[in-house]
């Protein structure tokens, strides 16, 4: 395994590479973490330290614009239920798990007050169930034994009768909590042992980095400063990590004056604050999204910030040095999104932006604001949409009308909503279709590759001179393979401040 990155890194090229589009080979020339030349193959390479690619294709490096890392990780250790078709083939896997006698799956810790650790089950989608989640159809499966299973977008989570008892939480027949009640509980599932939350956040950053990931904004609901501090005195070094900050603790941070972009001390040079997250609304699968027009079963969704809360809070980032990053899915949502910014007279961020009026796209352009889009939600949520969005659905995941209305795009998955993989986003976003064999899905909002590549490299679509060494090596040239190959691109290598992260086992041990 290759060493974690730092900061600086010794001289080294990268030699032998070429630029997607292109066809004549480069060295690209590093010092101290910094693109500092690029020449032809060959060409002065002074016995640096010399990696040869063979014509490989070098990118700029990937970042994820929304993740929640905790939660991601934690996925991994949890209970899948992303394929349960109902409610009853939920439950099914539930049943099958305990009958396996495997029950503490994902949790367990100082929250099982030394008895049954709870279940934990994540990745449903009721929002296209026939059927509906009951408190008594989990009860019947697990016997007693806690259990809590959180929905694909962290929006709701269903438990069983153990599980609220455990936790000291009231539900009603649907055994559901949602938005804030939900995220509560969420954060109690985690309280694991730092130790073993950290090697799980450890190995989910080597497999991004595999895909060619250099960098994430976390968004994990928690002081999230001394959480990364922690992981990278304890080693981490595969990623660059900007951490966000909720409102919560926007006192706390300007205590410290901390404000986005600014270096963390003790970080490694890898560690950055990120924005502020403020949530304003709901999810599309909790149908709680804020919307103009009612959905089929009733109801607007929610607004969980009015609009003058929403100016009050951009004012305050306005004032700290703090970018914010508003979380609006709704089209009404993000009206007010666009209202608030106006008035506050302050750039940043959407974080989602997945149903937006006509009148309201070229807002985002005037306003000089970033959508923070997922890509591959188009995909997995095209039918909750359809069922409550009907024929609205034109301005629903719209990444051509963003972009086109003068938008800045940043990709990201918003895992585990979404794998933590830029490829799958950026194949979403360029097809509109995925591995199902559907036809594409509203075509007329998809990207370029080109596009793409930049929107998931913060803007950037060729190395240059002057650059961070963040940057990924592939096997193939992704303007020209076909859109399978594109989806799961094979990477040869990963570089952070010039230091290997990945490589695929034989590129960096054959130097030149």
């Amino acid at each position: 395994m290759p060493e974690p990155a730092a900061s600086a890194a010794p001289d080294l090229v990268i030699a032998s590479v070429r630029q997607p589009g292109g066809t004549d080979c480069s060295d690209i020339h590093i010092s101290r973490g910094v693109v500092t030349r690029i020449t032809a193959a060959g060409e002065h390479r002074s016995g640096a330290r010399t990696v040869d690619f063979g014509g490989r294709y070098a990118i700029p490096g990937l970042w994820d614009e929304h993740v929640h890392m905790t939660q991601w990780a934690m996925a991994a250790n949890r209970i899948d239920l992303s394929h349960a078709a109902s409610a009853g083939d939920a439950v099914e896997v539930v049943r099958s798990r305990i009958a396996g006698s495997r029950p503490g799956v994902g949790v367990q810790g100082e929250n099982d007050g030394g008895g049954i650790p709870t279940l934990v089950g994540v990745g449903f989608r009721d929002a296209v169930w026939a059927d509906v989640p009951s408190l008594a159809m989990l009860d019947a499966v697990t016997h007693g034994v806690p259990a809590a299973l959180i929905s694909h977008d962290l929006h709701c989570v269903w438990l069983n009768s153990a599980a609220a008892k455990r936790y000291g939480v009231e539900v009603g027949a649907g055994g559901l909590l949602r938005e804030e009640p939900a995220f509560a509980l969420t954060r109690e599932l985690g309280r694991l042992p730092d130790a073993v939350v950290d090697g799980w956040v450890g190995a989910a950053a080597r497999k991004a980095a595999a895909r060619g990931v250099v960098g994430i904004v976390d968004f994990e609901m928690t002081w999230n400063r001394d959480v990364w501090l922690r992981r990278v005195s304890g080693g981490f070094g595969f990623l660059r990590v900007e951490a966000g900050v909720y409102p919560e603790d926007l006192d706390r941070a300007r205590r410290e004056a901390m404000r986005t972009g600014q270096d963390i001390p003790g970080g490694n040079g890898l560690l950055r604050v990120g924005p502020l997250k403020v949530l304003i609304d709901g999810s599309l699968n909790t149908r709680t999204a804020y919307c103009v027009d009612p959905y089929p079963h009733g109801g607007r969704g929610l607004l969980t910030v009015s609009g003058p809360e929403l100016l009050a809070l951009l004012v305050r980032a306005r004032d700290a040095g703090f970018v914010p990053a508003v979380h609006a899915i709704g089209d009404a949502a993000n009206q007010v999104a666009l209202d608030a910014f106006e008035a506050a007279g302050i750039r940043g961020r959407i974080e989602h932006a997945q149903f937006v009026r006509q009148e309201d796209f070229a807002r985002f352009g005037r306003l000089g604001l970033t959508a923070s889009v997922q890509p591959a939600h188009a995909l997995d949520d095209r039918d909750a949409a359809d069922a409550n969005w009907g024929d609205r659905t034109d301005r629903a995941f719209p990444l051509r009308s963003l972009l086109a209305a003068g938008a800045t795009l940043a990709l990201g998955s918003d895992a585990p909503v979404a794998p933590l993989d830029p490829w799958t986003a950026m194949s979403a976003a360029t097809t509109r279709s995925g591995p199902d064999g559907r036809e594409p899905w509203h075509p007329e909002q998809a990207i370029t590759r080109e596009e793409a590549l930049a929107a998931s490299a913060r803007g950037r679509s060729r190395i240059r001179v002057g650059d961070p060494a963040d940057l990924a090596v592939l096997n193939d040239d992704p303007l020209a393979v076909s859109d399978q190959v594109f989806a799961s691109m094979p990477v040869a290598a990963t570089l952070v401040a010039g230091k290997f992260t990945y490589d695929d086992g034989g590129t960096v041990a054959s130097e030149a």
